[in-house]
């Protein structure tokens, strides 16, 4: 018999080596299950108190809204400087630290980004961020309050650390939408960017405790609530294209705008912003604050309820509310403080879907938001396919689902001619990168 080649020998052995017993196998599946409720009550959690919080901040602007000129900026700046002193990592909205995590094999370099003190420092910094009117979200801080759960129960299984951190991360994307579909989407195309067979089964599983837990404290809900929106074969799909190429466009400026402050502009704008970080930060809430006067006050918050209102035809949108929102959303993110983009970015994208309306006023607006919203969450993610299955899971508009697909596409396509590479992939390079750096 011919002697086999080592590579053969070594993939026959994987072949034939015994399946893992019963016992590792349900203590590995119970680590997860038990990590995905943990996931879902933090979810609930973040939910509650980002909504108090952004409520509490509409209180104070009940007074006058020029109290917004002295909020922000003093919100900002401390905010700015938890999250850089006390509160280490806990920066921007916490999906690269995720995905940088997931490539770092150095124990305490990942414990770093995703520990549970970075975890409660975020959701405290977070909440700060909505009291004081910063356009952030609480999705994407969410994942990395998931993984650092996740992570926390890996203490009990080191080897499976990797996947717990997908699974964490997959997890709050679910938990805090309610859309375990995207959830699933999300870990594969985004934080993994890689199928792996041997933990989609844990994957989903963890997705499915989270989304459990949630949906038995908040009830079953569709987040932006169910519309019936349709496109005709004729003027309606102008739409696709039109706001395709809109929404990966301004997209990808978003996302480019961010790579390059966080890599460090040139001249001395960049020497200033690095050597004093706080005064950045403080600028960045007077300018945001100048956003909000500008419009009303419909560009603090999240923009959940705008983006809910605009998509049901229950208000008509500001002509200056895309760019205002788009505007506003970048000071938050470039500031430093915590806060995730997810809704902000919907919010942007609906109001682009009804400025489109402006020019094909024969397509129904519901339709043009909810393209809107998934060229725009598309051009900035750089993830087509999580944009347009978490848009139609929190809407169940099944029949928009051909014409999101289209848009996304478009949109994905567009804003890589803009901005190479994904926003999440390339600030995650940069914090391996500082990671690897000596003395840290």
């Amino acid at each position: 018999m011919p002697l086999r080649p080592p590579v053969l020998r070594s993939a026959l052995r994987r072949l034939r080596r015994p399946s893992l017993d019963a016992w590792t196998v349900w203590r590995r599946r119970a680590l997860f299950l038990a990590g995905g409720v943990c996931v879902g009550l933090a979810a609930v959690l973040m939910a509650w108190v980002a909504d108090a919080a952004q409520a509490g901040f509409r209180g104070v602007l009940g007074f006058s809204p020029w109290l917004a000129l002295l909020l922000c900026p003093a919100g900002f700046a401390l905010a700015a400087w938890l999250a850089r002193t006390v509160f280490p990592n806990s920066q921007g909205s916490g999906i690269p630290q995720v995905i940088a995590a997931r490539a770092i094999d150095d124990p305490a370099a990942r414990h770093a980004l995703v520990s549970l003190r970075v975890a409660s420092g975020k959701v405290v910094v977070m909440v700060l961020g909505l009291l004081c009117g910063a356009s952030i979200g609480r999705e994407g801080p969410t994942v990395q309050v998931g993984a650092a759960i996740m992570a926390a129960f890996g203490r009990l299984s080191p080897e499976h650390v990797r996947g717990l951190l997908l699974a964490g991360g997959a997890a709050g994307v679910a938990a805090a939408f309610n859309t375990p579909l995207a959830g699933i989407v999300f870990a594969i195309e985004e934080l993994g960017r890689a199928y792996d067979s041997r933990g989609t089964g844990l994957v989903v599983a963890t997705i499915v405790a989270a989304g459990l837990t949630s949906l038995a404290i908040l009830g079953d809900y569709t987040y932006f609530g169910t519309t019936d929106a349709k496109l005709s074969l004729a003027a309606g799909w102008l739409a696709v294209p039109l706001v395709g190429v809109a929404g990966g466009l301004l997209g990808g400026l978003f996302s480019r705008a961010v790579i390059a402050v966080a890599r460090g502009l040139p001249g001395r704008a960049g020497a200033g912003i690095a050597r004093y970080p706080i005064a950045f930060a403080t600028l960045c809430g007077l300018g945001l604050a100048l956003c909000g006067l500008a419009s009303g006050g419909a560009v603090y918050g999240t923009g959940y309820e705008e983006a809910r209102a605009i998509l049901h035809g229950e208000s008509v949108a500001r002509i200056d509310f895309a760019p205002l929102k788009f505007l506003a959303t970048l000071l938050s993110s470039i500031s430093g403080i915590p806060g995730g983009l997810f809704a902000p970015s919907l919010a942007v994208g609906a109001g682009l879907g009804a400025e489109a309306g402006l020019l094909l006023p024969q397509v129904p607006i519901g339709a043009l938001v909810l393209i809107g919203m998934v060229a725009y969450l598309t051009g900035v993610l750089q993830a087509p396919i999580t944009a347009f299955v978490i848009v139609t899971e929190m809407t169940q508009d099944h029949a928009m689902m051909i014409p999101l697909m289209l848009a996304a596409l478009i949109a994905d396509a567009v804003s890589k001619l803009v901005c190479r590479g994904g926003l999440y992939h390339a600030l995650a390079e940069l914090l391996v990168l500082r990671a690897a750096e000596p003395g840290r």
